[in-house]
């Protein structure tokens, strides 16, 4: 016999409200971003509980611990409404149109350029939708790793699973400091001439982080960290304080502004890494993806290498 499961477990829009409560973690965040009141969110939430049968979460203060059943529901939930997206990809493509939604996951710095990427894209194709997802680079993992988008934007990408790895953009990462720092306006200054400078540095696990510290292995340097900071607009603004120097990329200051920060001249940098684009090999191209790609490979980068070049001379 088959299951009769589908009759009760409540409606297409439930689920999307119970993956949006689960990967944001919050019923504030989940009702702000799908434009419901948070009444609304838990409403439900309860109902879909009720109609499963079980609870789908503990909570524990103000968070909530998904339980089995909710963790399960959530699994079948993503696999119904990625076939609903397949599904829409495939129809657009027999029809030949350059409509739908694409889907993009991309790490925190790269958010500074990515829209300069997707307005002409957008432009070109008005029918196309955009999912921009922005996180840390451990959040932007474990999407990758679960499948939920098109492409992923890394500057230092996972090195084990399936994964198709495209380089497409320079990502020079250069060092920053206050525009009254003694340092500024000298020329060829020597890495071990900062080494006692207070520094300040991105949270562990971050792909410029990562990227700074292979580097100063490499030159057998060392930094004096002050500060630990998770955002680089907070980077930006901590060194304009007076509370430190930084290293970033240069995308921070080209796309995300400059003002009271001066770029000094060390002969050691910048520190060459690059931007890559991700995708799980399994996960079927669709006419956007593909269109996207291609737009991304040739004119799209030639934009951003032009402007990257125009504004670090």
């Amino acid at each position: 016999m088959s299951s009769r499961i589908h009759a009760r477990v409540g409606t297409i829009r439930q689920l999307e409200i119970l993956l949006c409560v689960y990967d944001l973690g919050s019923i504030k965040l989940a009702a702000e971003q799908l434009h419901l009141t948070q009444p609304t969110v838990s409403m439900q939430l309860k109902k879909l509980s009720e109609a499963i049968g079980t609870p789908l979460y503990d909570r524990q203060g103000k968070s909530r611990r998904f339980t089995d059943a909710g963790e399960a529901v959530v699994a079948t939930a993503r696999e119904v409404l990625d076939s609903f997206s397949r599904l829409e990809m495939e129809l657009s493509d027999l029809r030949g149109l350059k409509a739908g939604t694409l889907n993009l996951a991309v790490v925190t710095t790269s958010k500074y350029f990515i829209p300069h990427l997707l307005g002409p894209f957008c432009k070109r194709y008005p029918d196309v939708d955009i999912n921009f997802m922005v996180g840390n680079r451990q959040n932007i993992i474990e999407r990758l790793e679960s499948g939920h988008d098109d492409f992923y934007v890394f500057s230092h990408p996972p090195e084990d699973g399936d994964f198709e790895v495209t380089e497409f953009l320079p990502n020079p990462l250069v060092a920053i400091a206050p525009v009254d720092h003694p340092l500024v306006g000298k020329s060829r200054i020597d890495m071990a001439e900062i080494a006692n400078e207070p520094f300040l540095m991105r949270e562990p696990g971050s792909g410029s982080r990562h990227a700074i510290e292979q580097h100063l292995r490499r030159l057998g340097a060392s930094v004096s960290v002050r500060m630990t900071i998770e955002s680089n607009e907070a980077i930006k603004h901590a060194v304009m304080s007076g509370l430190g120097i930084s290293i970033v990329s240069a995308h921070t200051l080209t796309f995300g502004g400059s003002a009271g920060l001066a770029e000094l001249d060390i002969k050691q940098l910048p520190i060459d890494s690059r931007w890559y684009l991700v995708r799980q090999r399994e996960r079927r191209l669709s006419l956007i993806a593909k269109t996207f790609l291609n737009y991304l490979q040739t004119e799209g980068q030639e934009s951003m290498i032009s402007e990257l070049r125009r504004t670090t001379g």
